[in-house]
């Protein structure tokens, strides 16, 4: 499931938005600077809609504290102003792409699906591949040169977690709350139980030996 942040002080419109972009995933919505700042550093999500003027912190300095942090999620930047001194700003800021309001739903829709096909390898046909293995995020299935590989369910969201995070550090803590929720009635020992059998299901492609442990930290998936 693709999660997306919403950062905008304005009910109305942060409901619109959620409304529109519910079809890529699933949205949380933040109403002000701080409040936004806070999710976006605690949470996981693969894109974060971020309004410029809002109270508490506006959407410059929230995007300069994210990427002085070292947070690389994409930002779309969304705003009222559209002179060209503004935006130079929020890309020096580290924004990914920038959308004037008033927009069209077809317009926003596009430009979060670039950002994510540019992030995670999505929307290319609705596929994600890697190394001979193809991952059809239509019907949840996975095939290694054309064979079907029996990882379904939360197999299949643990193993595009991890080809969308390639040789970045995962916590168990990260996993569980992606995958799981962090309000699931299940422990964290599930997240093992799910890896090692993803890793049988990968053993015919060789890849299962990219998903390595590390002691007392997490999981990385060491690939190209």
């Amino acid at each position: 499931m693709i999660k997306l942040l919403v950062i905008e002080d304005d009910k109305t419109l942060s409901e619109n938005m959620k409304e529109i972009i519910s079809e890529i995933g699933e949205v949380t919505q933040a109403y002000d600077g701080s409040e936004g700042l806070y999710e976006a550093e605690t949470g996981i999500y693969d894109l974060i809609i971020l309004d410029l003027m809002m109270p508490e912190m506006n959407g410059y300095e929230v995007l300069s504290a994210l990427r002085k942090k070292g947070l690389q999620t994409p930002v779309l930047i969304l705003t009222a102003k559209d002179g060209l001194e503004d935006k130079v700003t929020g890309f020096q800021k580290g924004a990914d792409d920038y959308l004037t309001k008033p927009f069209y739903r077809e317009e926003l829709l596009m430009r979060i699906k670039a950002l994510l096909k540019r992030s995670l390898g999505l929307f290319n046909e609705n596929t994600l591949e890697y190394n001979g293995l193809l991952c059809n995020l239509g019907t949840n299935e996975v095939s290694y040169q054309g064979e079907l590989l029996p990882i379904q369910g939360k197999e299949f969201e643990l193993l595009l977690y991890f080809l969308q995070n390639r040789n970045i550090i995962l916590t168990k803590e990260q996993i569980f709350d992606r995958i799981w929720g962090f309000d699931s009635e299940t422990t964290l020992t599930v997240v093992e139980v799910y890896i090692s059998n993803l890793r049988k299901h990968l053993r015919q492609t060789g890849i299962d030996k990219e998903i390595r442990t590390l002691r007392n930290v997490g999981y990385i998936m060491q690939g190209a």
